[in-house]
Parts: C-alpha cells; structure tokens; sequence
C-alpha cells in the first residue's frame, strides 16, 4: 500500500507542474480523497471479512519441528546387538507459561524431578535468559523407568513439557573402548557445517564416531504456524511440505561377542589387553582393553561425575590399551629377526651360536642353539649375534657408517611386518608404534656416533622399538599365514551393503614362505615341548604355535606377553595377551590365550582349574 501511495503522490506531482494553482488543489485533494477511500476499505475488509483473514493476522510464523531418527544399531558378526536405542526424556520449561500461571513451585519440582534446588534454579534462570517464550531444556536423559515415576506429577508445574529422545544403551556393557560415546554435540560440531543444532548428539570417538554418517540417518521436518504464544495452530499447506525421517543403517561389526565378553571377564580386575583375529580375513574377533567401563556410565544428568570418575582412576579405565598403549614387544620379536636373517641368507635353520652370557644375559641350560633351539629357550645371545651380522655386517670399513648402511636396510624389512605402521588405517586411533632408524639415532646419539654396540638391545625387542597389542596380534596372523596379512579391520556390514570398500587389502612381508617352517616348527614346541616358555597355552587337542614375551617396565614389574595361532594348519584364530606388571609371559599371557583359543574353537571350556585361577588372579599380581 506504501508503494502505491507513493505512486500516486508522485504522479500527482508531475500533473501539478504542467497546471495553475487553483487546478493543481482540486488535481491534489482528488487523489487524497480517493487513497483515504482505498485504505478505509482495505481496514474494513480486514475487520469484518471472511475469517481466513482473521486468521491470518493471528498467525506470526511458520515453525519447523524436527524429528529425529532412529540411529543404527551397532551388531556383532552373529546378529547380536552391541549398541541400540531405548526411549529417555528431557525435560522442557517455558518461563512465560509459568509467569501466567502465578509462578512455579521450585521445592516440588526439585523433590519430584530429584534435582538439587540449587542445580535447578539455574536451570531456570538459564532457560529463561534464553527466550522466555520459548522451551528450553532443565533436565536431560531422564531414563524412561525414571520418567514413568514422575510424568504423572509434571502437570502440576506450569511451563514444564516433556520431549522424548531416544539414547544409546549397551546393555552388556562390552567393547566400549571399540564402539565408543554417543553424546551432545560442542561448539566444534555446531561450527562444522554438517548441521548439527544446539542439543543435538552425535557419535564422538570408536565407531560411532567413524561411521557417525552411516548411523546417523536423515532428519524429517514437520512444518507449522504459531502464533505471538508460540502456541501451534495448524500445519502448513496441510503438510504437504513434510518429510518423514529416515533410520540410521546398522553396522555389523567382526567381534564375536561370546568371545568378547569372555575375554573381558578373564581380564577383570586387571590391566592389559587382548586382540584376537581371523588370519583368513583379518576380521577383528575380540578387542579387549582391561580395565574397561560401560557406555551406559556416561549417559544422563551424572554424566559430568562419572567422566570425572573415570579420568581420575589410577588404572585408566578410558584408556584403551589395545590400541593405544604401546609396548615393547619383547622376545616375540625375536622371531622377526630369524626370517629376516633367513631371507637375507646371514644364518641358515641349522646355524648355531654360542650363548654368550657376558655379552647379554640368559636363562635356562643351553649353550649352542640353532634357530629353532634359540626362539624355543628365547636365547638372548643368539639373536644379539643375528642382528650384529645383519646390521654391522662389514659394508664398511668406519663401523658407524656400517650400522648405519645396515639399519637402513633392516628397518624397512621390520616395517614390512606391520611394525611402525598404522596396519593400513581401519582401525581408528590405532597408534603405529615405532622402528627405531638412523635418523632416530643420529638424532639421539650424534651422526657417525653410534654403532651395533650402541643400540644391540632393539635386537631381543628391547630399547627403542614400540608397539601395541594389535601389532602383535597381527604379527601372529602373518606366522599363521606365512608371510601376508589383510589389514585388520572391525566392521563386517553397513546397511545391509557388505563391507565398506578397501577393507580387505592384501600385505605381504616379501619373506619367502619356506623361511616361516622352522619358525613355525619352534612356535608349536613353545606350546608342547616341556622345555618351552609357553606351556600354559596347550589347548586339548588343538596344536597351537605361540610365543612368549616378558617386556620390560622400568623398575616396576615386567609386562607378562604371549603371541599364538591355532590350529597349527588352516589356523582359524590369531592373538595377542598383554598383562601388565604381572612377570612371565608363559605364567599369566599364556593361559589366558589358552582360554580364549579354546572358547573361540570348541565354544566351551574343559579346563576348568586354569579358568578358575585366572578368574581369581587380581592386579597387583603375585610373584612367581
């Protein structure tokens, strides 16, 4: 109506520049009268015309509900449920509705919500500095046994509302380490342009936050008009603008949860971890990280204090040691150094070399082992000669620049077993460990100031060589399968679609299969010679081929550490076992793996005496 007056007035004006005055009045007051005319009609069409007019004065806006789908469950190899959603409420105050009502009764409300007074009042003071005509949330995560307790009561508290959500729930308590926390979104999500809102939740860390886009789903939207109360009148257009939500997919992972469940229950009350892996298929079986805690801890109002719990306990049950925590990988990795030197032709199977004991300490009686005999005994000396051969191995006449020719070629080759690596990159958060180089010991030492007799400890997998549960898991799929591996991976199904593309990837250690027989030969008389380490790991009726590690910590106790497959031929299961502060791998690691063999290859346990005893053993352990 403006732009129309203006229109007249300025066509008026134009006609009055070519007129005299007394024609430019009558010209003036003519086009007045006939807009006043023009509005005082539109002003009573307004007031007594058809009702959509009314009602369309009385309509402000439009607002969008969003409704949130269900997110997708998280799912073992076998169907088994992981992670679902179970129904919460949050709790909702409009401060304008309480005003008009004569107020709100706080003291009711933090006895029947079970909310400090304190806690509450801000609360409310928060929700109304936000919009007072507007819900804003007092209370989250209400679980809906909690809710059932007090919805009955809420209509006695003016400007309070419910709002279903659903949260996430694992009900077993399992792998939280792997699936990870669910929880609301930060400043960071809000500004990542993804299009997160303020009070959303999103997955952030494990697999629900990697595959966060898969099981989020897709949002639906209901459209409709309010008025200046904010108060619903109708949808817009009859919904013809609205969308339904669509759910998130499921995502079936590789763990076996029997196998799962059990390992962590082994582990209880210790510290460690387990990995188990399908050699064939680098599928993760189980990845157990002791202690652990339950998902299910960080949910709802105390989630604040239960974070703080759990970040404050000595034994880092946040931290996830199959994953993160990096070790050395003690004697296990003697077995490296044999194929390595095989390949490269420095020793034969039937090479033998003094154990020197006052060139690097021992243990049991044997003096002149060959390889089979040296990884059997874990003979020291023997693999401190194999090393010398293969890296100050005379390409030189400066011996400093000798060991550094010759680490730089046995570097690469450690590499190739997944050593140093992140295994090739599916298994989120996976730390890679480290092969020490020579630009690690130019650095630390000095260039061409430094020889074999500076670093020789790195040979019996000491010093500066780091690596974590996983790796030598995998290092025991690459035994079971003589020299190549796929890269581990945790997910088996998206949505019903089969495995993500490139999970499946082929690496082989560019060692010639023949090499692996008497290792291989050696690890099965770990097991089953009486003169081996590993004794402890014999599963009846399966032949098993492992190895054991005792890594040292310090001056604290040493990390107890075994590596095993089985069965010996078509192996179906590979792992590792890391103890921490509990001495011997053969004592603690070994049986443990024994169990977790059995159980995957039989689904039951006959051996009910070492089960019962791993059961009660208790970090700190006791001395052996």
């Amino acid at each position: 109506m403006g732009a129309l007056f203006d229109g007249f007035l300025h066509l008026a004006i134009q006609t009055a520049q070519t007129m005299n005055l007394k024609e430019r009045q009558w010209v003036i007051g003519g086009i007045i009268l006939l807009m006043s005319v023009i509005f005082i009609g539109r002003l009573f069409q307004l007031q007594l015309g058809p009702s959509a007019w009314k009602d369309y004065a009385a309509r402000i806006t439009e607002e969008r509900e969003i409704i949130d789908p269900a997110r997708g469950m998280i799912l073992d190899r076998n169907g088994e449920v992981f992670l679902t959603n179970v129904p919460s409420y949050d709790l909702l105050f409009t401060p304008r509705q309480a005003r008009l009502a004569g107020g709100l009764d706080t003291m009711a409300l933090s006895q029947t919500i079970r909310l400090d007074t304190s806690e509450l009042r801000a609360a409310l003071a928060k929700a109304d500095a936000y919009a007072s005509y507007r819900p804003s949330p007092i209370l989250k995560q209400i679980p809906n046994y909690d809710y059932a307790q007090i919805s009955g009561e809420l209509w006695r508290f003016p400007g309070l509302q419910s709002k279903r959500r659903s949260i996430r729930t694992n009900a077993g308590g399992l792998a939280s380490h792997l699936l990870g926390e669910y929880r609301e979104t930060d400043r960071e999500d809000l500004n990542s342009g993804q299009g997160y809102r303020l009070g959303d939740y999103k997955g952030k860390s494990g697999l629900e936050l990697e595959w966060e886009t898969r099981l989020r789903g897709k949002r639906g939207i209901k459209y409709h008009l309010v008025d200046v109360r904010n108060d619903f009148r109708e949808p817009l257009e009859n919904g013809q603008f609205d969308s339904l939500p669509t759910s998130g997919e499921n995502v079936t992972t590789t763990l076996d949860m029997d196998l799962q469940a059990y390992g962590e229950r082994l582990m209880g009350n210790k510290r460690g971890a387990i990995v188990a892996i399908d050699p064939q298929t680098g599928e993760v079986l189980a990845l157990v990280s002791a202690p652990s805690y339950s998902t299910d801890f960080l949910t709802g109002k105390n989630r604040g204090a239960h974070y703080t719990e759990l970040l404050q306990d000595p034994s880092k049950p946040l931290f996830n040691r199959a994953m993160r925590a990096t070790y050395r990988p003690g004697s296990i990795f003697k077995m490296i150094q044999g194929l390595i030197a095989l390949d490269e032709g420095v020793i034969t199977t039937n090479s033998r070399i003094v154990c020197n004991r006052d060139i690097i300490g021992c243990h049991g009686a044997h003096s002149m082992d060959n390889l089979e005999q040296a990884i059997v005994h874990s003979c020291n000396p023997y693999f401190h000669e194999v090393m010398k051969r293969m890296v100050q191995g005379g390409r030189s006449d400066n011996i400093f620049q000798d060991a550094s020719e010759g680490l730089a070629l046995w570097s690469p080759r450690i590499k190739k077993f997944g050593i140093g690596t992140d295994l090739g990159g599916h298994l989120s958060g996976l730390r890679s460990g480290s092969v020490p180089d020579t630009t690690l010991y130019n650095r630390m030492y000095g260039k061409k100031r430094w020889a074999y007799s500076t670093i020789y400890s790195i040979s019996i997998g000491e010093g500066e060589l780091l690596t974590t549960p996983v790796h030598m898991a995998n290092l025991a799929v690459i035994m079971a399968n003589r020299g190549w591996f796929i890269t581990p991976h945790t997910v088996l199904d998206i949505g019903g679609k089969g495995k993500p593309q490139s999970l499946d990837s082929l690496v082989e250690t560019g060692v010639d299969p023949a090499a692996f027989r008497p290792i291989i030969q050696a690890m099965e008389a770990v097991v089953a010679s009486s003169e081996g380490t590993g004794t402890k790991a014999r599963v009846p009726g399966i032949t098993v081929c492992g190895k054991t590690g005792t890594v040292q910590n310090g001056e604290r106790a040493t990390h107890s550490v075994f590596m095993a497959f089985a069965p010996k031929e078509n192996p179906r299961i590979a792992l590792s076992v890391y103890v921490e502060n509990a001495g011997s791998g053969g004592d603690w690691a070994a049986p443990i793996a024994s169990l977790m063999m059995e159980q995957f290859l039989t689904g039951s346990i006959s051996q009910v005496e070492k089960e019962e005893h791993i059961l009660e053993s208790t970090y700190p352990f006791p001395e052996h």
